[in-house]
């Protein structure tokens, strides 16, 4: 590779999900499908919110920035993860492999911090109901939302300038389905101390930030819910959050578990198995929570459906 990059390495080799023969073909249709899934799901949920002025809230322009999010993130590593199945050996050159690193990270850590937005908006939305049209104004939405897109930029513009600086000369073959930091790190020939230390403190941030203030929001709601007297209001409240809680334990477990360790003790079999739930199930599965159990978007869907036989 050029001398500016230090390394001898000109492409990868992703090694995949699985080299077992017999799985290969059934696990590209089953991807497959789960990729179709996510990308209609996603567009689909930024469409409906941005065609329903009944959607034109703060919760829904969060959950449209989430759904836009997922589908990058999907895109960014799902076709290539296909190839892998398809393919005897599925090469990537040094830069598209640096560049499906950089966007994985951003879309990966922008989602973390848009989860724990969310969770600030309804712990608004029910401990101050009063106060939610004054207190999530439109210039503070886009703020948090610019903000969660930054944190995004930022650590995945540290990570991969410092593995732009790694010595890449042993194995070519990464352990993966995706150039992911830890496999990518395995490969060096040159300390990557540094490497992981940053990972481990950018993890700890990105992962433990959103979760203390995903718990201290839901502290507080769960209070106010049970300060509700009626039953209904109370069902309602718990209802609203509860497709959040799904999203946010599916994530966040994954996440931790392959990120919160530091490489020497995680296992990367176990590790490519935990981020396929981070990476590809949770991106599929946030607009279905999200939808299937809401009132207001199954309601925008029909009313939309209502106008379109109308026409």
């Amino acid at each position: 590779m050029a001398a500016g990059n230090h390394s001898s390495v000109t492409e990868f080799i992703l090694a995949g999900l699985t080299e077992h023969p017999g799985l290969q073909l059934p696990l590209f249709f089953l991807f497959l499908g789960i990729y179709v899934v996510t990308v209609l799901g996603n567009l689909g949920m930024i469409i409906l919110i941005g065609l329903s002025s009944r959607l034109h809230t703060p919760m829904y322009y969060f959950l449209s920035s989430l759904s836009f999010i997922d589908l990058c993130q999907s895109t960014v590593i799902t076709p290539k993860m296909l190839m892998s199945f398809v393919t005897e050996k599925n090469t990537i050159s040094y830069p598209a492999c640096m560049t499906q690193l950089f966007f994985f990270l951003v879309f990966v850590i922008s989602e973390c911090h848009m989860l724990a937005v969310m969770a600030y908006d309804r712990y608004v939305a029910i401990c101050n109901p009063l106060l939610y049209n004054v207190t999530m104004s439109y210039q503070l939405c886009s703020c948090m939302v610019v903000g969660v897109y930054i944190m995004g930029l930022t650590g995945a513009t540290v990570h991969t300038g410092c593995v732009l600086r790694v010595l890449f000369c042993k194995a070519d073959v990464i352990n993966h389905y995706l150039c992911d930091l830890f496999p990518l790190l395995e490969l060096s020939c040159s300390s990557t101390y540094i490497n992981e230390v940053l990972a481990l403190c950018f993890s700890t941030f990105n992962i433990l930030t959103p979760i203390l203030t995903i718990l201290g929001s839901y502290i507080f709601i769960i209070s106010s819910i049970l300060h509700i007297r009626s039953t209904e209001g109370r069902s309602k409240a718990f209802s609203t959050c509860s497709s959040h809680i799904t999203a946010i334990a599916i994530f966040f477990g994954s996440a931790a578990f392959m990120y919160l360790q530091p490489s020497s003790v995680s296992s990367m079999d176990q590790g490519k198995v935990s981020s396929v739930f981070y990476t590809i199930i949770v991106p599929m599965l946030n607009p279905l929570i999200y939808s299937l159990r809401n009132k207001d978007v199954k309601i925008a869907f029909n009313k939309i459906l209502e106008k379109r036989c109308f026409l």
